[in-house]
């Protein structure tokens, strides 16, 4: 992980459980001899991410509505990081300002923005039940209140359109868009991770998707090509409005898809590679030539 990620290091189950008691009635010894939880068990996880967020990030509580995604806090605090160092060259003494499209009920992105490094951010979602949730959870935390703003994206159509107004500059936007491209697909890699983690005998099936995440969060005709496709060519209407345009990718494949469009519009890009454990991941980062 990135060497400012404060996950770097593994997880301090007693430290996290003094400062959210409920995790401790999900406390195991693993099969190496320690304290860990069973990250397959969704209410596990839940617990976990409220003690990561109430000790290192300083909230005072955070909620998920049920059967909305859980985000790997330490996953999306590396996206973070990397965004910061793209940023450095440009934004010495400025303060910052995010876009995050997709942000999701759990917010999560916006609130580690402001919390690690004071950032303004607004949070952008089609799903109104995901807007009431994301805003319920900036209201949790007084210091949230003053740097995360949540928009309601009305048009499906529309990524950036109807949710950047007009003067507003951002100095980057971030999206961690849906990867599946059916809900089958999906269903059948969220059981595949399910599997993965369980660390008992006991049979995974379809009642276990409660935290495997809505439709619009998981999946969309075409997949996360299509998407991140239908994001760069928007992107173009918006270059002087924002900085750098990024977005996680999470199938390697879809890269030669990805800069081809990149090419298409003429936007200067990078890849950026994050890894969290076994798992490896990347993002895309773009912008445009001030003309």
């Amino acid at each position: 992980m990135h060497p400012d990620n404060i996950h770097n290091s593994p997880y301090k189950f007693d430290v996290l459980a003094a400062a959210h008691q409920d995790l401790s009635n999900y406390l195991l010894i693993n099969s190496y001899g320690t304290k860990s939880i069973d990250f397959s068990n969704n209410q596990a996880v839940l617990e976990l991410n409220k003690a990561i967020l109430k000790h290192h990030y300083r909230l005072d509580d955070w909620n998920i509505p049920k059967d909305y995604l859980c985000p790997p806090i330490p996953g999306r605090a590396d996206y973070i990081h990397h965004i910061a160092d793209i940023l450095k060259e440009d934004t010495i003494g400025v303060q910052i300002k995010g876009l995050d499209i997709g942000v999701g009920a759990n917010c999560i992105y916006p609130i580690l923005g402001s919390q690690i490094y004071n950032w303004k951010m607004v949070g952008v979602d089609i799903n109104i039940a995901a807007v009431s949730a994301a805003q319920a959870n900036v209201d949790l935390t007084s210091n949230l209140k003053n740097n995360i703003e949540i928009r309601h994206q009305e048009n499906n159509a529309n990524i950036f359109e109807g949710v950047i107004k007009p003067n507003e500059y951002y100095h980057f936007s971030m999206c961690n868009p849906p990867f599946h491209t059916s809900e089958s697909e999906a269903t059948k890699g969220t059981l595949r991770k399910l599997k993965n983690l369980s660390s008992n005998d006991t049979k995974i099936n379809t009642a276990s998707l409660n935290f495997g995440g809505q439709a619009n969060e998981l999946w969309c005709n075409g997949g996360e090509a299509l998407f991140i496709k239908r994001m760069i060519k928007q992107s173009v209407f918006f270059k002087t409005q924002v900085g750098w345009f990024t977005s996680l990718v999470s199938k390697k494949e879809n890269l030669p898809k990805i800069y081809k469009q990149l090419n298409k519009v003429k936007a200067i890009h990078k890849t950026i590679e994050v890894s969290q454990g076994n798992k490896q991941s990347r993002f895309v980062a773009w912008r445009f030539l001030k003309e």
